[in-house]
């Protein structure tokens, strides 16, 4: 049986549960409704039994990041969210994450405006929830879910459950249908993104009164044509500027303010260059014969993938350029792998994850993998991982346009080959004849606190045999 315990602690009532056995959820509900029915008479008390405050930390993403920079919140103080929706988007120097709730429960505070800075380990938000004296007061945003696996196949396998299909809803949700037999999908659903809450459970059965339950704002009608709100926007002169005293103040964060940091340290490395040019017309004319066979197979073929699996077999012979220089053991850490790092340009900035192992894929692999960062980039979802662990660098400045550059050696890496625009120029052939050649230049910049001129000349002319005779990239091992 069970009953409430009503409690009179400095002038005002508390209530709580208690269960002295396994009781059906009718019963259990009447007894939450008398201690809902038992704070309401005191109107001032706030029961710090019934319900808590928990702060929700941000959670170590890797790489060592310690800050991020919140660009979007998709909830606000007052909002019920649920395990598993979405709380915020935040940019670290290298790549976007989305933070997901891990409690059923209300949002109490926002630690964080949009664009300001969130540490590692602090306070990222609160929520009010249910109390739980199981529960710890804090919580992470990569903390195991509240139920443990064990908990949740018991649920599913529990006798007389009915089959919920592909209906949104938490095992604890589904442990009420199952003792009620309650086909989740004839409920009415109210959460986000069409979620079955408990409180849709509680009143299909009729034990709370219709209405009690608020659908979540995305399933709610806007309440004005978002058609007449632009219109008359734009009917909404602006404001007068003096243009002698505008300006804009722009605060740095995430890949611009990551740059400056790095630009600063990289720019302590003494830097040695070296440029030469490199006679692809050969390579042209193999990737126009295989681009139509790569496209039948789902995969772009740019020169870049060529560009790589040359570079790979270069670093064999001179696997010092695939190193890094540890300067507080004096020492050199040589890399058995070969994680070419790839710049490219998003929506967000220029960014430079790597390509995995080019040493042991084919120009074909190269190039799916390549197409695949782009695709991550392009949408904001690259990873940590996708910048983790590069030993090598090339950056193509010809697809803007340039032909020479000075690229900045990526530390701890310990070279970068920064790549021009591919021209048609004229050249002599081997018997003296002027034709036209595609000729592209490349500029080598190395750490030359280990690199000297001799090897950084030599692994450039290895690399050069290999693009001007592409059919060599068959024996490369």
């Amino acid at each position: 049986m069970a009953g409430v315990i009503i409690r009179r602690i400095g002038g005002s009532l508390s209530a709580r549960r208690y269960m002295l056995g396994a009781l059906p959820l009718r019963q259990r509900l009447a007894c939450e409704s008398q201690c809902q029915l038992a704070r309401r008479s005191a109107p001032l008390h706030s029961s710090a039994v019934l319900e808590r405050l928990v702060s929700f930390h941000l959670s170590d993403i890797g790489e060592g990041i310690r800050e991020v920079t919140v660009k979007e919140w998709y909830v606000k103080v007052g909002d019920v969210v649920e395990q598993f929706d979405n709380l915020c988007e935040v940019q670290s120097d290298k790549a976007s994450v989305t933070i997901t709730s891990r409690y059923d429960g209300k949002i109490a505070k926002l630690h964080h405006d949009v664009d300001s800075i969130a540490l590692v380990g602090k306070p990222l938000l609160d929520f009010e929830v249910e109390d739980d004296d199981e529960n710890d007061s804090s919580s992470s945003s990569s903390d195991d879910e509240s139920e443990s696996p064990k908990d949740v196949m018991s649920a599913m396998t529990l006798p007389g459950q009915l089959t919920p299909g592909k209906v949104l809803a938490t095992p604890a949700v589904r442990r009420i249908a199952m003792e009620h037999k309650v086909d989740l999908g004839k409920v009415r659903a109210s959460g986000r993104n069409g979620r079955v809450l408990k409180g849709d459970v509680l009143e299909y059965l009729q034990l709370i009164p219709q209405g009690t339950v608020k659908p979540h704002p995305t399933l709610e009608k806007p309440s004005r044509p978002a058609a007449a709100v632009a219109a008359s926007a734009s009917k909404i002169s602006p404001a007068f500027v003096d243009l002698k005293d505008a300006h804009t103040v722009v605060p740095l964060k995430g890949i611009a303010k990551a740059m400056v940091k790095s630009m600063t340290e990289a720019l302590k490395i003494p830097h040695f260059a070296y440029c030469d040019e490199i006679d692809v017309t050969k390579l042209v004319s193999v990737r126009n014969q295989l681009k139509e066979e790569a496209a039948r197979r789902g995969v772009k073929l740019t020169y870049m993938p060529f560009f790589l699996k040359a570079a790979s077999a270069a670093l064999r012979e001179f696997p010092i350029l695939n190193s890094s220089y540890d300067e507080s053991a004096e020492s050199v850490i040589y890399k058995a792998y070969h994680n070419i790092s790839v710049a490219m340009q998003t929506p967000n900035g220029l960014v430079v994850p790597n390509v995995k192992n080019v040493e042991q894929k084919s120009i074909l692999q190269i190039a799916a993998d390549m197409n695949a960062l782009q695709d991550r980039g392009t949408r904001s979802a690259l990873t940590p991982d996708d910048f983790a662990n590069g030993t090598f660098a090339l950056s193509n400045i010809g697809i803007i346009g340039g032909t020479y550059t000075h690229p900045v050696v990526i530390s701890p890496q310990v070279a970068i080959g920064g790549l021009g625009k591919t021209r048609v120029l004229p050249r002599f052939d081997a018997a003296g004849n002027v034709t036209a050649a595609h000729i592209m230049v490349v500029s080598w910049t190395a750490d030359h606190r280990i690199i000297d001129g001799v090897t950084m000349a030599s692994f450039s002319n290895l690399w050069k045999q290999y693009l001007e005779n592409p059919n060599m990239l068959l024996l490369a091992v």
